[in-house]
Formats: C-alpha cells, structure tokens, sequence
C-alpha cells in the first residue's frame, strides 16, 4: 500500500494552515500545532526543510512565525511533499535505479507504475493550497482563522 509519511501529512497541513493566514501577521509554530493537530517538536523538525524549498518564511521576534512564501495559488501538494519526502516513486521501477534492475527489459512494471506515478504526481501537482482553501470554504468546513491566535486582533 502506498503511504505519504507523517512529515507529508503533517506538512501538508502546516501549510494549509500557513495559507489560511496569507497575507497576515506570522503564524506562531505553537498556533500551527494547535489548529492542525500537529505535535510542535514534529513542525520543528519540518519547517527548515519548507524553508529551504522556498515554500515558506519564518519571522523571528516576538510577534515570529511562518508565513507562505507565495500566494497559495501557486504552492501545491506536490511541492510540500517532495520538500519534505523527496522525489515520488511509487516503487523502484520508477526510480532513477531502475536501470540497475536486471529483468527491467522483461518486466511489466516500469510501463503500469510509471503511468500510475505520473497520474498522482499530476494529481498533487495540480492540487493548490487555494484551491483547498476554497474547496474547505463551499464545502461548509471552513473556520476562519482567529486573528487573536496569532498575537493581534481585538
């Protein structure tokens, strides 16, 4: 069975958090965990991978955090799961060690996980953090965010 790691997931949901708050203050690592369910050591231990990536920025200070690099129409699933998993593969067939396969000739594999690869791959690509954002929106299960989380507001 495949199965995106915890620092996938986890990321994917910082992220989708970082992007709730796009265009406002940073967003304190403490709030991340809290709204996302996401043990704080864990995010400690993703965000310089995110950062690195370029997919977000961190403000240290008082009022720090971590903030979007780019709008969320232009971060997608994809982008966070490979800064934070590498390359996607499904199997060694669509690695770049396929080559060393001895019955790579002979074998079904690299044609059928190969093109399944390329349709998830596509799928993660083309899923935006604005397109969740909107998605949770006309779906009902959106809550927004509290500005007083995150050290301003009324």
């Amino acid at each position: 069975m495949l199965r995106i790691s915890s620092r996938g997931r986890y990321g994917v949901k910082a992220v989708f958090e970082l992007a709730r708050h796009y265009g406002q203050a940073p967003v304190p690592l403490a709030v991340l965990a809290r709204t996302q369910g996401v043990p704080e050591p864990y995010l400690e231990q993703l965000m310089p991978a995110l950062k690195r990536a370029g997919l977000v920025q961190a403000a240290r200070g008082a009022q720090g955090g971590y903030r979007l690099s780019r709008p969320p129409a232009g971060v997608t699933v994809g982008d966070v799961v490979r800064a934070l998993e590498g390359p996607i593969h499904l199997t060694t067939c669509t690695s770049d060690d396929a080559e060393d396969c001895p019955a790579l000739l002979e074998c079904i594999g690299p044609d059928v996980w190969s093109r399944v690869q390329e349709v998830l791959v596509a799928a993660m690509d083309g899923m935006t953090f604005d397109e969740l954002l909107y998605r949770q929106r006309s779906t009902g299960t959106w809550q927004e965010p509290v500005a007083e989380k995150v050290g301003g507001g009324p």
